[in-house]
């Protein structure tokens, strides 16, 4: 059985988008900064794709009682026209940050408010711990009793 032009122009299609695809497309390579950190940028990607044709020409009817020998052949058949298209999106969306023991994640979008107080929390506690440590030590040294 043949093939339908369709399929040849499917084909070429989806084989160059394939080359295009690469991880290093969302999570991008790595940058090292002077101060040793690491900076790993994030990307959200969309495809899209459409393919489409038909056979376009005269249809032209046969007289009554004229029969062909070689119906469907190649030379009866309207010529194909066909096309493909696809596009490609890529938006930044984070970036990680490796610094030490430390891995942060900075947002590109920082619309809300929510999002970034959660992702400062942990540092927010860690800070209070230490305040509170720090008073402590103070205190002891001092020979201060804190009520509890």
């Amino acid at each position: 059985m043949m093939s339908h032009p369709i399929e040849n122009i499917m084909k070429t299609t989806m084989e160059n988008i394939k080359d295009m695809i690469d991880v290093n497309t969302v999570v991008g390579n790595p940058v090292n900064t002077a101060s040793g950190a690491t900076i790993i940028p994030l990307s959200k990607v969309s495809f899209g794709f459409v393919s489409g044709g038909g056979e376009y020409g005269e249809n032209k009817e046969k007289p009554q009682g004229m029969t062909t020998v070689n119906a469907g052949s190649q030379s009866e058949q309207n010529p194909f026209a066909g096309g493909s298209g696809a596009g490609v999106s890529v938006s930044p969306v984070a970036f990680l940050i490796v610094a030490g023991d430390q891995i942060k994640l900075l947002a590109v979008d920082h619309d809300t408010t929510l999002d970034r107080v959660v992702e400062l929390v942990p540092q927010l506690i860690s800070d209070v711990q230490n305040i509170m440590a720090k008073s402590k030590d103070i205190n002891a040294q001092n020979n201060v009793v804190m009520p509890s």
